[in-house]
């Protein structure tokens, strides 16, 4: 895990639903709450799917469930004349454009509109020459690993690293719209960072914002979120996205966990120092005391504030001879004694 603030990948996908202006808004919502990078898909969709294959069940459920996977495809492809002006927008304002690309093709197409990463889909981690072919354009690579095990995810690292990539970092990823809170398993995160040496994260597909948040206090280095400007709409993620002020939640709610995480070392925090001395205790008199009396245990009490004797000296009090007068109730010190 790396120290680094959150990196917060706002996954607008394909939920533009083919609308060039919805694009442009979905960059908007994407700025407006705060994520680092707004991502969609680059695909084309005959070189993606063949003619007879299905759709997912939870693409069914808000889709035509008589067309095909590749007719829906079709519907979703992101014109690539559109790339340039969503690049321009994102660049005024001050978010990264992102892209997932689905064949060498795409992905040559989006280092030349100037992608700084890539970022690869679940379905892809085991499609090692596309993979490679990414790699060899040198830049940082995002793997989701959604499916995968631990031996696909190190054949998939061992494959892009090979081929040149730059910094390699890995998504934890349920493959599921929406995926339930108890498959997530946020815990093999760590245990990718440990196999691989690579920063790690989430593709988080579960509902809210819950997931997500944990997934930062566990110190994830990125995290992925769909997002929509409406889940009433039709098309295959917008159910399992979450809304723009929803995504602003989670992105506030990331930055502050992320600021909490601190770094590690147990010591007093600057804004803690004054009650230190306010709530903790000193050794005081428990009642009066003359010149010359021995201390007794029951002559000493302990009350705030904590500016004097810590009452962890108690026992070293005891048995001592009083040089002066002692009033109930006056802070002990060291002079004070023979």
């Amino acid at each position: 895990m790396t120290d680094v603030p959150v990196f917060v990948i706002a996954e607008a996908g394909v939920n533009h639903n083919g609308d060039i202006a919805l694009a442009h808004r979905l960059v908007d919502a994407a700025a407006d709450a705060g994520a680092d990078a707004v991502k969609f898909q680059t695909l084309r969709a005959d070189r993606v799917a063949g003619a007879e294959t299905p759709k997912a069940a939870y693409q069914k459920e808000t889709t035509d469930a008589a067309e095909s996977q590749l007719d829906m495809l079709r519907k979703l492809e992101l014109p690539w004349e559109a790339h340039a002006a969503l690049k321009r927008q994102c660049d005024e304002r001050n978010i990264e454009f992102m892209s997932t690309p689905f064949d060498p093709d795409s992905a040559d197409f989006l280092v030349e509109t100037g992608i700084r990463r890539f970022k690869t889909g679940s379905g892809e981690l085991t499609n090692l020459p596309f993979l490679e072919h990414a790699a060899r354009h040198g830049l940082p690579m995002i793997l989701s690993t959604g499916m995968a095990t631990l031996e696909e995810i190190g054949d998939a690292v061992e494959a892009v690293r090979k081929a040149g990539a730059g910094e390699i970092s890995l998504l934890h990823c349920v493959s599921n719209y929406p995926a339930a809170p108890e498959d997530t398993n946020l815990r093999a995160m760590q245990k990718m960072a440990e196999a691989f040496d690579v920063p790690v994260g989430l593709s988080d597909h579960t509902m809210g914002i819950a997931v997500a948040t944990g997934a930062a206090a566990l110190g994830a280095s990125i995290i992925e979120k769909h997002f929509t400007l409406d889940r009433t709409m039709t098309g295959p993620d917008h159910l399992a996205s979450i809304e723009p002020d929803g995504l602003k939640q989670m992105v506030d709610a990331i930055r502050t966990v992320t600021a909490a995480l601190g770094d590690g070392e147990k010591r007093p925090a600057e804004s803690e120092r004054e009650n230190r001395v306010l709530v903790r205790r000193s050794l005081v008199a428990a009642c009066d005391i003359a010149a010359g009396e021995i201390l007794a245990d029951d002559m000493i009490d302990a009350k705030r504030p904590g500016d004097g004797l810590p009452p962890a000296m108690r026992s070293a009090l005891v048995g001592r001879r009083a040089n002066r007068d002692i009033l109930s109730g006056a802070q002990f010190a060291m002079e004070m004694f023979d």
